[in-house]
């Protein structure tokens, strides 16, 4: 099984777009598969003079600045656009980048987002529900010529969306989470694939998966599984120096000691998420033994410092796996 790797961006922590386009085109350069950008309106309660690009517009943006490489939201929150009004603007996006989509879908999390901009913030009961007949809504209008949809939360009449996506026949549908009572039995029922975080109970959340894909009569290999690596910034280096002076960077701008961060970043797996490429290679590859064969990876800042970091982690870590 040959992995891939994609590069994600948090637009909440600043980036202006020429630096998230020099990370893309470098990215597309030395053989990532991917760039992602989550979705959000922006960090905290004092972030008002921090950019945050919203997800979509972004990525319109970099479809037409890339030629290969393909374009993700880690994930989309239902709750920001009306379902119908969604799936328009995803199949713009794949149209514009000549099918380069993947559609990270999620049900919304982030509150303070929600009531400073007005958006009601219901039961996360609801949000689930509200989200599978997104997902529902979403697929009909990619793929059926007019749709007419009644559900408990969303209602869409005669509603026709052109044009559809480049994608057959649809773009791949990626989950992001892992509640395991309803949100793994949505992606059993609903994902082409379920993105998880390295948690200590991953394992655990597989196996629910596989469950939740018996129920419904699904082979459990058809989800493809991929991992949103946010046990901290990646890094990757020879240098000892190098190393430590990372870490010490990170304990400083956390209000933490540099054992505190080596802790943080042992997560309990074997190998580490920053360190020299054999222990970052061994870290990889324990979730690759899992099953795990997309990356999403997240380097630290919120500048061109992460074009450097991408190169060497693909020079020393990605080309070896």
């Amino acid at each position: 099984m040959k992995v891939k790797f994609g590069i994600q961006i948090e637009p909440q922590f600043g980036f202006d777009y020429e630096t998230v386009e020099k990370i893309a085109l470098s990215a597309e350069q030395v053989g990532y598969d991917s760039i992602w950008s989550s979705d959000h309106l922006f960090l905290n309660d004092k972030s008002d003079d921090i950019n945050c690009m919203e997800a979509w517009s972004l990525l319109s943006a970099l479809a037409v600045a890339t030629k290969k490489l393909n374009l993700g939201t880690l994930v989309t929150c239902n709750s920001y656009r009306y379902p119908s009004i969604l799936a328009k603007i995803a199949a713009t996006v794949d149209m514009i980048s000549g099918g380069r989509v993947f559609f990270g879908f999620g049900a919304g999390w982030k509150e303070i987002e929600y009531n400073a901009y007005g958006i009601p913030f219901p039961s996360i009961k609801d949000r689930l529900e509200q989200m599978e007949e997104a997902i529902e809504i979403i697929k009909l209008l990619w793929t059926e010529p007019k749709v007419t949809y009644e559900g408990k939360h969303y209602k869409i009449k005669d509603a026709f969306s052109a044009p559809k996506p480049v994608q057959k026949p649809h773009p791949p549908i990626m989950i992001g989470g892992m509640g395991e009572k309803v949100l793994l039995k949505i992606v059993a029922k609903h994902a082409d694939w379920c993105n998880f975080f390295p948690r200590p109970n991953i394992e655990h959340s597989l196996e629910v998966l596989k469950e939740h894909c018996v129920a419904v009569g699904r082979d459990f290999s058809d989800v493809r599984k991929s991992l949103f690596v946010v046990g901290g910034p990646v890094y990757v280096s020879e240098s000892d120096k190098e190393i430590n002076q990372f870490m010490g960077e990170l304990a400083k701008k956390h209000n933490r000691t540099i054992e505190q961060i080596r802790e943080h970043y042992s997560g309990g797996f074997p190998g580490s998420w920053a360190g020299k490429p054999e222990e970052v290679i061994e870290r990889f590859q324990h979730f690759i033994d899992m099953g795990f064969e997309y990356f999403q990876v997240l380097f630290n800042g919120f500048d061109e410092k992460i074009v450097d970091y991408s190169k060497d982690f693909a020079e020393m870590v990605m080309k070896k796996l």
